[in-house]
């Protein structure tokens, strides 16, 4: 094999590669008598086909399945022998076809940087740090009993009132006609409560059992169903039954129903829910400011091919959520040009600290295993609730599929790892300086 270099520019690199083709030819006898010895035909015992038969039948195969192997060999040899890791896979392209001359191909590809773990020993973190208040507990507690309400049926005929539960019948109408979805029967309503559209729940206050009206309701601009979304809406309601909600007390009997011993032990289980909490919000802006120290250290230049992929895939999703309605808002006023720039800056940012935190794992031994991928998937799994077995099956069926939780668990780890050796400086803070996102 012969080898040289056309390219070295920054990152980018590009080979001439020539097999000689006395060695291709060498391969495709060998290759044709290795076929000669199993090959069946009509006429001839096994073992015994003419070898110029074997030759004209098969020839034309032989010559590119040996091509092909040759131009992958090559390439590996060229990879290896000259240390380079691509960034992406490579370009490869035949300028000779080796059948009866040398085989030539030309490689081009982008390599990955060179990468120089750096010194943290100058970076202090922030580690902001929340205490679980007596007032979080009781709020918690609160909402507990409230999830566990009933409701009680109210025989007398009165007005709805402000949180109740009002049962209704209603058809919408835009225009004077009923439209898809607008209609429906026996549907439970908190009075003056959330959900629904803004304005109907209000709208119900003061009705009684079996009274009827008629409410004129506007869809918000960014309502899910699009063929609705700014639209004007008459709904003509009808009332069915009344109930009161009865909120347990906040006592052991509370507890005892969601299957702990007591209040004192309930109030010992949401305490430790809320640290938990507290916890994970603490490791998330840790993590930012670490990602922040490691982006200032990533001295080196990413591969504009990785750079670009990763610009697509962000740009992409820009403008799926443009598309839906659901712009950043920092975007908005900024043109195509401004934003493209930001992006690309981010993605550039994201390549550098991704090829950094490999690095770093790759020299510290970080490892992904087995059990840490499945209990990913169960975690994954979980998440579609009553079809979360299906799921299951899905990924015992293509456990390939397992592969896209690596990246995120060997991340973790490495940040992990990292967390553990540079020093960190605890600050108390409230609950809801904690929560609130640093660029607020």
């Amino acid at each position: 094999m012969q080898v040289t270099e056309t390219l070295s520019d920054g990152l980018k690199r590009g080979f001439m590669v020539v097999v000689p083709e006395p060695e291709l030819a060498a391969k495709r006898e060998q290759r044709l008598a290795e076929l000669s010895k199993t090959i069946q035909m009509p006429g001839f015992r096994p073992g015994k086909v003419p070898m110029n038969i074997v030759r004209k039948r098969y020839g034309d195969a032989v010559a590119a399945e040996i091509v092909e192997g040759a131009v992958n060999e090559a390439h590996s040899q060229l990879l290896n022998e000259r240390n380079l890791r691509p960034a992406m896979q490579p370009k490869l392209e035949i300028t000779k076809p080796g059948t009866e001359s040398d085989l030539e191909f030309t490689v081009e590809m982008e390599i990955l940087p060179e990468v120089a773990i750096p010194d943290l020993s100058d970076v202090t973190l922030s580690k902001p740090v929340a205490a679980v208040s007596e007032e979080k507990i009781d709020e918690a507690l609160k909402n507990i009993a409230e999830q566990r309400k009933s409701f009680t049926k109210v025989e007398e005929e009165r007005p709805a009132a402000a949180g109740e539960q009002l049962k209704v019948d209603f058809v919408g109408k835009i225009d004077g006609v009923a439209f898809e979805g607008g209609t429906a029967q026996d549907v439970a309503l908190t009075v003056a409560g959330p959900g629904f559209i803004p304005g109907f729940t209000e709208q119900v206050e003061g009705m009684k059992a079996g009274e009827s009206k008629t409410i004129t309701v506007t869809f918000p601009e960014d309502y899910g169903a699009k063929e609705l979304a700014g639209k004007t809406a008459e709904f003509e309601i009808t009332a069915k039954e009344l109930a009161v909600a009865e909120i347990p007390a906040i006592d052991d009997e509370l507890g005892k129903a969601v299957g702990l011993e007591g209040l004192e032990q309930l109030k010992e289980r949401v305490k430790e829910q809320i640290g938990r909490e507290y916890e994970g919000m603490t490791r998330a802006k840790l993590k930012r400011a670490l990602l922040d120290a490691l982006a200032e250290k990533a001295l080196f230049d990413a591969p504009v091919s990785l750079v670009d992929a990763e610009f697509d895939a962000i740009w992409r999703q820009v403008e799926a959520e443009k598309e839906a309605g659901e712009q950043d808002p920092d975007d908005a006023g900024k043109d195509e040009e401004t934003l493209k720039a930001e992006y690309k800056a981010i993605a550039d940012r994201r390549v550098r600290l991704g090829l950094l935190v490999a690095e770093i794992g790759r020299a510290n031994d970080v490892q992904v295993t087995d059990q840490e991928l499945q209990r990913a998937m169960f975690n994954e799994a979980m998440r579609y609730g009553a079809q979360a077995m299906q799921v299951v099956e899905f990924f015992r069926k293509n456990p390939q599929q397992m592969e896209r939780f690596r990246g995120p668990i060997f991340e973790d780890k490495v940040i992990d790892f990292l967390l553990g050796t540079v020093k960190q400086d605890e600050v108390s803070v409230s609950a809801e300086e904690l929560a609130k996102d640093p660029e607020e």
